[in-house]
């Protein structure tokens, strides 16, 4: 008997009477169920809860047949109540979910959930109700017109995936092991594999800044063929994490890439902005929109601690990990409590205008993947208070004397940070109040994040919503999206501009650079760590005279700056702190994405400190962890 039949007849002795459930298959990581009787399951409020306790699948219960979205729209206009303000529906087959954004979601949601379960009762569709984004993202809008369009290849995907998931264990030895296929005493091409006898699991798949040998070694026997593989999983977007995850499928991965939802919608976004920047470097990038596209048709997203088999015998979990929006720890369970080993991806365990702090308390921990880019010992980074006021002194002392500021910063995460403080010191008369020139991705990132708010903090998303005062949206900041209104930037009064890319590896900044640099007035800002190799890095070690290929060279005349503690990273002092309120503490630390120095370093300490097992692993080596 096959699994689903099995699961059907389970299901069927634990249903009231009179409600029927005509099949049972699983899509993805879920257990669908089909029925005649929506109604008569959402009347059963604790049904559901009970079928996934009991079964422990993720359960969603679907009607036979879903009506018609423009008639189950007109039903769901009907149900609400007037002054909810609704602005848009989506409805997703994949799931039978539709997603209502609305100016007041309560409204939508009704008393105790009221309204929902009435709107389920009259459309069959599960409901979800956030709130409407007050900055409108092209990105998450293209990315559900697509997703709509691709509904039935997505469908039979996700059939296929879910009978891999869900296959039977068949082998008898135990065993975990890990192997680094980047970012390794390096920082950039993340990518690690996760085996099992029964499964492989990709974790990252980024490209190296600056540097000709790009991209994580995918050819080794260990992942290749890469159509092994069960799944990757993203700990987030920035592109030394995800930039060529669209090139595993050219090179024939046929399965699943798990992130939680902001960082889906940032991927793309990056990994098209990717694709253009390298073409207007004229170099050959790496695979086309196609691939983009693909990745996008086979994304399945997850929220925070949410719980989801990805492999028959591996379970994720994301958690919160404070570095950009949707930013995750991804915590592996494998086998029947056999063993649990965390990736932090790239963290922060302080408070920020952004996020809060990243999670340290697990139910079981072995083993964690941390980063270690500021771990070197004098690695320490000042408080935000006093990078902010050195960022004011600086804008100050240049606007004074007539000159632009210039911040490269990553579109995800530095720039918003940089844009809250900006808007925030013009409010309180910290500094003048020049025009906020935003250019690259920073403003449809900007509108990614208010699509997502449950990941920003309370403060922030009090201040957005309910307080009318969305800093984001202060009259300071304009966007530059053509050439000419670039121009007049370079060539007007002074200002202020937060452009990409982060690194000075490509992309806008470079023109700013170009019109800008040689005048001695004028003062570019890092505010954000520039890796070995990038052009952001040789600026800071001093180079006067940088080559911009057949356009000959800058001259570097411009007033330099860093300013430490706008980065989305642990320092030093937090990576330690992290360790030490790690709750299991684990058995094994390994030290990832820095450089040799600090990645050693951070190891040498954590031992030394708290007598934990810690390695500073090197690129292709494999570690067995049972």
């Amino acid at each position: 008997m096959l699994i689903e039949e099995r699961l059907k007849d389970k299901i069927n002795d634990k249903v009231p009477a009179g409600i029927n459930v005509s099949n049972v298959e699983f899509e993805g990581p879920e257990l669908v169920i089909y029925t005649d009787d929506p109604k008569k399951f959402a009347d059963e409020a604790d049904l559901i809860k009970v079928l996934a306790r009991d079964l422990r699948k993720r359960i969603v219960v679907r009607p036979n047949v879903l009506e018609d979205p423009e008639l189950a729209a007109k039903e769901i206009k009907s149900v609400v109540p007037d002054g909810a303000g609704i602005t848009d529906m989506f409805f997703d087959p994949d799931t039978g979910e539709v997603l209502i954004e609305a100016e007041k979601p309560g409204v939508v949601i009704g008393k105790n959930g009221t309204t929902l379960r009435d709107i389920t009762k009259e459309i069959g569709w599960t409901p979800k109700v956030v709130r409407t984004p007050p900055i409108e993202s092209t990105t998450v809008k293209q990315i559900r017109q697509y997703l709509r369009s691709v509904k039935d290849e997505r469908k039979e995907f996700l059939r296929t995936i879910g009978r891999r998931i869900h296959r039977d264990v068949t082998s008898k030895d135990k065993w975990v092991r890990v192997t680094t296929l980047g970012c390794c005493r390096e920082v950039g091409r993340a990518a690690f594999l996760l085996s099992t006898p029964e499964s492989k699991i990709l974790i990252d798949c980024g490209e190296k800044p600056g540097s000709t040998e790009g991209v994580p070694y995918l050819y080794v026997p260990e992942i290749y063929p890469l159509n092994t593989l069960d799944a990757v999983v993203l700990t987030h977007a920035h592109l030394d994490h995800c930039a060529l995850v669209p090139l595993l499928y050219r090179y024939d991965f046929e399965g699943p890439v798990y992130s939680t939802p902001a960082t889906r919608d940032l991927a793309v976004m990056l990994q098209l902005d990717y694709l253009e920047v390298v073409s207007n470097e004229a170099n050959q990038a790496p695979y086309t929109s196609k691939e983009v596209q693909e990745y996008l048709k086979k994304s399945i997203v997850l929220n925070y601690g949410s719980v989801m088999d990805i492999a028959p015998d591996i379970k994720l979990t994301y958690h919160n990990a404070g570095h950009i929006l949707g930013s995750a720890i991804a915590h592996f369970h494998v086998g029947d409590g056999l063993y649990n080993i965390a990736f932090s991806g790239d963290f922060n365990y302080g408070k920020t205008r952004l996020f809060g702090p990243a999670t340290s308390q697990f139910p079981r921990l072995e083993t964690i993947f941390v980063e270690s880019t500021y771990g070197g010992a004098n690695d320490i980074q000042p408080s935000k208070k006093d990078a902010e006021e050195k960022l004011y002194e600086a804008v100050n002392t240049t606007i004074k004397r007539g000159g632009k500021v210039i911040i490269p910063a990553f579109a995800v995460g530095r720039s918003q940070e940089v844009m809250l403080t900006l808007e925030e010191g013009m409010r309180l008369d910290k500094i003048p109040k020049v025009k906020v020139y935003l250019d690259g991705m920073i403003k449809e990132a900007t509108a990614i994040h208010t699509t997502y708010p449950e990941y920003l903090n309370p403060e922030l998303r009090k201040q957005i919503f309910q307080d009318g005062m969305n800093p984001f949206l202060s009259d300071c900041f304009v966007q530059v999206d053509s050439p000419a209104i670039r121009e007049n930037v370079i060539g007007g009064k002074p200002s202020i501009i937060i452009t990409t890319s982060g690194m000075l590896s490509g992309g806008p900044v470079m023109e700013y650079l170009n019109g800008l640099a040689a005048d001695e007035k004028n003062m570019l800002i890092f505010v954000g760590y520039q890796a070995d190799g990038t052009m952001g890095r040789r600026i800071q070690k001093g180079w006067k005279e940088i080559p911009m290929g057949r356009r000959g060279s800058i001259v570097i005349n411009l007033e330099i700056q860093t300013i430490d503690g706008f980065s989305g990273h642990s320092d030093r002092n937090q990576l330690m702190r992290y360790i030490n309120h790690l709750n299991p503490r684990p058995e094994k630390v390994f030290t990832i994405h820095g450089d040799e120095k600090s990645a050693i370093d951070l190891a040498s300490s954590i031992y030394k400190r708290f007598r934990i097992e810690t390695h500073a692993p090197r690129n292709l080596e494999t570690y067995r962890m049972i």
